[in-house]
């Protein structure tokens, strides 16, 4: 009798806890429901703040540096070519292909390395993916060759946008971007001088946008022996697209603050062929159209 009651009692407790542990089952698929969100946007918030501290150290190094060397910023690297003959290359380097003469550094890092000594600070964080060797190119400085390639000196591609010393093609109308030679600037010069990368129909994804910051049902389009990862969107309207585009984007300016935009608000520049860059890359060649906040040249 016993041993019977005793069997009734184990077999009522094993049932009670099995239903307690489908309520905690329920109860945690629904706690997932709510916190999932919660913790994805509190890490989007966390590395928008990142963003905009990383872009406003970039701008105060850059001050420091004028200020060590004549008011002047350092020359941009990206470029290709030596002497009389070179052409502008997309903002986005870090490291370009050669100097362009004996004088002038073909490394971000050689210039501000003393200043700022994690590349981290130089990257994007919402990129997917940094270039693999970021930190051993950033030590290096002029002399980077990436060991798993040849002996050709190679490029670095970032994930963010310099515009110091830049010059791109906005159009027929509108002429000329001239990014800012000093932290005092000029009436022919933009005061913008770092921007998150966010452009169109780049060689390596055509008809695509392509942006450090995550893309809403975008992909990954992987980096290479010489650049970064970024996001990428299939749209083949890309002034269509541009309205409806949600993110949101990230630019630093002379005077310190990092302000925010969004796709709507934005300017397309090409790349250009030429020095004093009026000769664009043809339509469906080369690094495709770089968006600039139009807050960059509203005081043009």
């Amino acid at each position: 009798m016993h041993d019977y009651i005793s069997d009734g009692n184990d077999s009522r407790r094993e049932g009670f806890t099995l239903m307690e542990l489908l309520v905690v089952i329920f109860i945690i698929s629904v706690l997932m429901s709510i916190l999932v969100p919660v913790v994805g946007k509190a890490r989007r918030h966390a590395k928008a703040l990142l963003n905009m501290n990383n872009q406003r150290q970039i701008v105060d190094t850059l001050n420091c540096y004028a200020f060590d060397h004549d008011d002047r910023y350092p020359e941009s690297v990206a470029t290709l070519g030596t002497g009389r003959y070179w052409n502008w290359q997309e903002p986005t380097m870090l490291t370009g292909y050669l100097k362009r003469s004996p004088r002038l550094h073909r490394s971000v890092g050689r210039y501000l390395g003393g200043y700022i000594g994690d590349a981290a600070v130089v990257t994007c964080p919402s990129a997917p993916k940094q270039y693999s060797y970021i930190n051993e190119a950033w030590e290096a400085g002029d002399d980077w060759d990436n060991p798993d390639t040849g002996p050709v000196p190679d490029p670095v591609i970032g994930t963010y946008c310099f515009y110091w010393n830049y010059v791109g093609y906005l159009g027929e109308e509108e002429g000329l971007f001239i990014g800012p030679r000093g932290p005092a600037g000029g009436r022919e010069q933009s005061d913008l001088v770092v921007s998150d990368y966010f452009g169109y129909d780049h060689w390596r994804s055509p008809r695509r946008f392509g942006s450090c910051e995550r893309l809403p049902g975008g992909e990954i389009t992987e980096g290479t022996d010489v650049s970064s990862s970024y996001w990428s969107l299939d749209k083949r309207d890309a002034n269509d697209a541009l309205k409806n585009l949600r993110i949101t984007l990230h630019a630093g300016y002379l005077d310190g603050h990092v302000g925010k935009y969004h796709p709507s608000d934005v300017v397309p520049m090409q790349v250009s062929l030429s020095p004093d860059g009026r000769t664009p890359y043809p339509a469906g060649v080369g690094p495709g159209v770089f968006y600039l906040p139009q807050a960059a040249l509203l005081q043009w």
